[in-house]
């Protein structure tokens, strides 16, 4: 059995790979879809916040592109300088992109049960979390 660290990465490259593949015909990555809900999901979005969020998701320079890419499709714009908010069009695009995500979501997860899922995450965040706290030792 491959230890888990390979399956990590396995699973994260094909997590991002396969979710570009269905992002990309709205000109987006999973980093700028991560972005927008973000801002989606604060309406006091800022650049700080948005990196703060997703620090553990990419490094700064990734972030700022990703923040670039939907300030420049039209997805969110800039109510003041360091801030961010969807455009109107961008609600309406992340909510036709959800649907494409959910189906997204339910071909990864094919065959996995709820409780299965369940377990794994929570798995993962003990481990994260015994790593973290233990960082140094």
């Amino acid at each position: 059995m491959k230890p888990i660290g390979y399956w990590l990465n396995r699973t994260d490259k094909a997590l991002t790979g396969s979710m570009n593949s269905v992002l990309a015909e709205f000109g987006l990555t999973r980093l700028a879809w991560q972005v927008l809900n973000v801002v989606e999901g604060d309406p006091q979005a800022t650049d700080t916040g948005v990196l703060t969020v997703l620090a553990a998701n990419a490094d700064v320079t990734a972030l700022t592109d990703a923040i670039g890419t939907v300030v420049a499709g039209g997805w969110a714009a800039r109510p003041e300088p360091g801030r961010l908010a969807l455009t109107d069009d961008g609600r309406a695009r992340l909510a036709e992109v959800a649907e494409r995500v959910d189906a997204f979501r339910e071909l990864s997860t094919a065959g996995i049960s709820r409780e299965e899922y369940r377990i794994a995450v929570t798995v993962l965040e003990r481990m994260t979390r015994n790593l973290e706290s233990g960082e140094g030792r």
